[in-house]
């Protein structure tokens, strides 16, 4: 017997049906949809037929886990990715040692990857460029050393795209001033404002490791998607990658959040008017699409004073982030350095003033 399971057109969680609304409820992301809406988004796949590259897909499944390690760190907990000629030493989060732990299911399998533009000694460079010009900084951070733990990381990422719905009730105001005599006058008409759009988001990205900060892969962004290529293993090899850990379900609430500001921002760009005022708005995603892709970051962690710091780079673009550490003795000589110099200057002022 063949089994139909309905799906989240958001998340991929499973669908409720309420009675009390008279729709489908997801308890994971909290969406909500009708039953047109359910009946629209499964349509396609009730009627499908068997896809011919279901074969072909599964081969390139069994091809990626046949040929590619998962690697545990013991410390941290991260999970590494590396294809089986590449040997991990170390833990790009955390600098211990790292074990493999076994293949990786073909079920991580990416669908999209960016390849790397910036090899590492033009990294380094530009690390080197952007610390140096940071006075308090430990010098333990520019050590050789320490450079040479910085890493090139495809970083696992979720690529959205999705159809929403957008409402939105609110008053405009029109204002016009003008002078008479004396006086200066003021004018000030309000509209009835009502606004409905149906908008297509595509590509929104959100990485997938709970271990790299959040705002770090938001502050590299964005990617330059014309250089999207079909996943190959090949484009693994001198690398290592992050495997996902947030799937869909996860990391939908971050992808809802972007969304929802988009569509305020659209919806407040439309009205022409001297001043907004939003009385009531209801926005909703109707359906999400979704494509699992590695993104080229270099990476660099430093402990220090028992806090990690971390620096990172777009592998694509170059556009750089980080958090430095700061040095208590490089910043306390530099306070005593700035005191002796004023001391010295009111002194020889002292003297000439005599």
């Amino acid at each position: 017997m063949e089994i139909v399971q309905y799906k989240c057109p958001n998340c991929g969680a499973n669908l409720s049906f309420s009675a009390e609304k008279q729709g489908f409820d997801c308890e994971y992301c909290f969406s909500f949809f009708t039953e047109e809406e359910i009946k629209k988004a499964f349509a396609e796949n009730e009627n499908m037929a068997l896809d011919e590259n279901v074969g072909e897909q599964q081969q390139n499944n069994d091809e990626f886990a046949e040929h590619n390690n998962l690697y545990s760190c013991p410390n941290c907990g991260a999970e590494i990715v590396s294809e089986d000629t590449t040997s991990a030493t170390f833990c790009y989060y955390c600098h211990n040692p790292v074990i493999l732990s076994g293949r990786l299911s073909g079920d991580f399998r990416p669908d999209k990857v960016i390849p790397f533009k910036i090899e590492k000694n033009k990294a380094i460079d530009t690390f080197k460029e952007w610390s140096g010009k940071k006075w308090f900084v430990p010098a333990a951070f520019h050590s050789q050393g320490q450079i040479e733990k910085m890493t090139a990381i495809y970083v696992p990422f979720w690529l959205a795209d999705c159809m929403t719905d957008a409402q939105a009730s609110a008053i405009g105001k029109k204002i016009r001033t003008w002078t008479e005599g004396e006086y200066q006058c003021t004018e000030t008409t309000e509209y009835a404002v009502e606004r409905q759009a149906n908008i297509r988001f595509k590509g929104i990205p959100i990485d997938g490791a709970s271990k790299i900060e959040n705002s770090l892969m938001e502050a590299i962004e964005p990617f330059n998607y014309n250089d999207l290529k079909d996943f190959s293993m090949s484009y693994l090899s001198g690398f290592l990658a992050q495997k996902y850990d947030e799937g869909k379900a996860e990391v939908f609430p971050r992808v809802k959040e972007r969304v929802e500001q988009g569509m305020d921002s659209i919806i407040r760009n439309s009205m022409n008017y001297d001043s907004v005022n939003i009385i009531s708005k209801n926005n909703r995603i109707l359906k999400t699409d979704w494509q699992y892709s590695l993104m080229p970051v270099w990476f660099l962690n430093f402990k220090y004073n028992d806090e990690d710091y971390s620096f990172t780079m777009n592998g694509q673009t170059g556009k750089m982030a980080g958090r430095l550490p700061v040095s208590k003795g490089k910043v306390f000589g530099f306070i005593s350095g700035v005191t002796a110099v004023l001391t010295a200057i009111i002194t020889l002022g002292g003297y000439l003033l005599s």
